[in-house]
């Protein structure tokens, strides 16, 4: 019996520890690149700043067409559209452009 209840609290006791310990060497290398030349990682950018333009234009598509479609039904959800996207790429692309930042991490 001694041994039995040994080798459960033993289980629990690994039960308890191993996502402890699985968290703990977890370096997240999905998030960076790797040059082969030299020894510096650079942090990959996230989903919305690579994607930053897409998705710009595609809520203030979305909003425009909403905002619209309350205040004139059908024909002010395709108008909504297009002012929208006309203005939230406006938005994008001139008044507050992309810049590419990548960030250094050394190992």
């Amino acid at each position: 019996m001694k041994k039995f209840i040994a080798t459960l609290m033993m289980m629990a006791m690994i039960a308890v520890m191993l996502p402890l310990t699985a968290n703990a060497q977890k370096r997240n290398r999905r998030n960076y690149t790797t040059r082969t030349d030299t020894s510096q990682v650079y942090k990959r950018p996230n989903i919305y700043q690579r994607h930053r333009n897409l998705f710009n234009i595609g809520i203030g598509t979305g909003a425009g067409a909403l905002l619209g479609g309350l205040i004139g039904g059908k024909k002010g959800a395709l108008l909504g559209t297009a002012i929208g996207a006309g203005s939230s790429a406006l938005y994008t692309y001139k008044i507050n452009p992309k810049t590419k930042k990548y960030y250094r991490v050394y190992r």
